[in-house]
């Protein structure tokens, strides 16, 4: 794109609204801002509350080791389990890895075959496909065009070597939520294991392990407004009871499943940010929903040819997943350079692939191209989504000026029917 283009379309002379300031963070489902309160909870254990929780013979460690109990009794609370099911880890991506590999090791006499789905996060799809290469077989279950699984599909898959099912709760690119309920009930009924990565979920919507049958829950501390580098890892004690090969050896840490000195400080972090949650949980998923609808609205009001991506009905109340077909989507990210959020593209050194995620829906390239992921979360304002969905709107409007297919579309032409001259 022409730099002259990229400047009329970014610039604006127009004063700021009252209480906002730029640039406007709205990309929450990639990682959250600390709350305060979090850090305050995790300050003392940075400076003066140092000891290891795996010292059993002073105080230092006596501290840190009640610091620890606490966190996981909070959550324990917020995902309705018992404290010695909670498995301290590095974050959900180490999670996904000891739940997947820790039950393929341990269950591969029972059987060899795992089910997942096309659009999980590449921590659950990169471990599959490693364990595929030890021999196990996967199944990659396809999603429908709204982005939920189909249980049919599930039923078909399973067979006598299935040992485990691992489907995300709700998912990182689309917010859609699937019917987790029914997928871990349809696995006690086969007796497999049933793993989700939940680490959307949790803290934003109601996840209870008890009533929607997990067996084994991945879940994240930066994605629940706490700090990075911290997760952890349900793991079902009874009815049935869930075993793991634990893939980090050394000290038996964390009842033999993850050896390493715990992160105290990030481990309170973890527990104050699930208790904040579990308080305020029901009032702020109804501002989030509010905001998006508002934000949802105001751009399908001003905009033609724009497509929301996955079912609205099963949905994180702060995602949302826009396309807005006959824009370049470079050019569009380029033109809200002012705006974090994410877009359809995975940008790697030398391609520009569409999403993966996108793709599986049945989107094309172009359409996938043009897709920008809205995550709203606990610090976005009402004046923030106003700027942001004005923004958009109007470099929407200047880039479709530029673009020759908007044109011929709305004189009417059908794109499909041209045949377009080779270069």
């Amino acid at each position: 794109m022409p730099e002259s283009i990229g400047m009329n379309i970014t610039q604006s002379t127009k004063p700021l609204p009252e209480g906002v300031k730029l640039p406007i963070y709205m990309d929450n489902h990639a990682t959250t801002p600390l709350d305060p309160r979090v850090l305050e909870a995790m300050m003392p254990y940075l400076t003066g509350i140092f000891g290891n929780a795996a010292s059993r013979n002073h105080s230092f460690g006596w501290e840190a080791e009640q610091a620890v109990d606490k966190a996981r009794e909070q959550i324990a609370k917020l995902i309705g389990c018992t404290a010695k099911e909670i498995i301290f880890t590095s974050g959900a991506t180490e999670s996904d890895n000891l739940a997947i590999k820790g039950v393929a090791e341990m269950y591969k006499e029972k059987g060899n075959h795992i089910i997942t789905q096309v659009t999980e996060h590449k921590a659950v799809l990169d471990t599959c496909k490693k364990l595929e290469k030890q021999g196990f077989r996967v199944t990659y279950l396809p999603v429908q065009a709204d982005g939920l699984v189909d249980i049919e599909d599930l039923k078909r898959a399973i067979d006598d070597q299935t040992i485990l099912v691992s489907i995300m709760y709700a998912s990182n690119e689309i917010g859609v939520i699937q019917p987790v309920k029914e997928i871990g009930a349809l696995c006690h009924e086969k007796g497999i294991i049933f793993h989700t990565d939940a680490v959307q979920a949790v803290g934003k919507i109601p996840v209870n392990v008890q009533t929607d049958n997990i067996d084994l829950l991945s879940l994240s501390g930066h994605k629940l407004y706490g700090p990075k580098g911290v997760g952890a890892l349900y793991v079902r004690r009874r009815n049935p009871r869930v075993q793991l090969t634990e893939q980090i050896n050394g000290g038996g840490h964390e009842r033999g499943m993850r050896s390493g000195t715990l992160n105290v400080p990030g481990i309170v972090g973890l527990g104050a940010a699930c208790e904040i949650c579990m308080n305020e949980m029901e009032a702020e998923g109804k501002r989030e929903f509010e905001l998006r609808e508002y934000l949802k609205n105001k751009l399908e009001t001003a905009l033609d040819y724009t497509q929301v991506n996955g079912n609205m009905e099963h949905h994180l109340p702060g995602n949302l997943n826009m396309s807005f077909v006959y824009v370049e989507g470079e050019s569009l990210l380029m033109g809200i350079n002012d705006i974090a959020v994410s877009s359809g593209s995975a940008c790697t050194s030398a391609t520009l692939e569409p999403s993966y995620v996108l793709k599986a829906l049945g989107l094309g390239d172009d359409v996938a191209h043009s897709s920008i992921r809205f995550g709203l979360g606990r610090f976005n304002t009402k004046a923030e989504v106003d700027y942001v969905a004005d923004k958009l709107i109007d470099v929407v409007q200047k880039l479709r000026e530029l673009s020759p297919l908007y044109e011929m579309v709305k004189e009417g032409i059908d794109l499909t029917k041209i045949e377009w001259a080779a270069h």
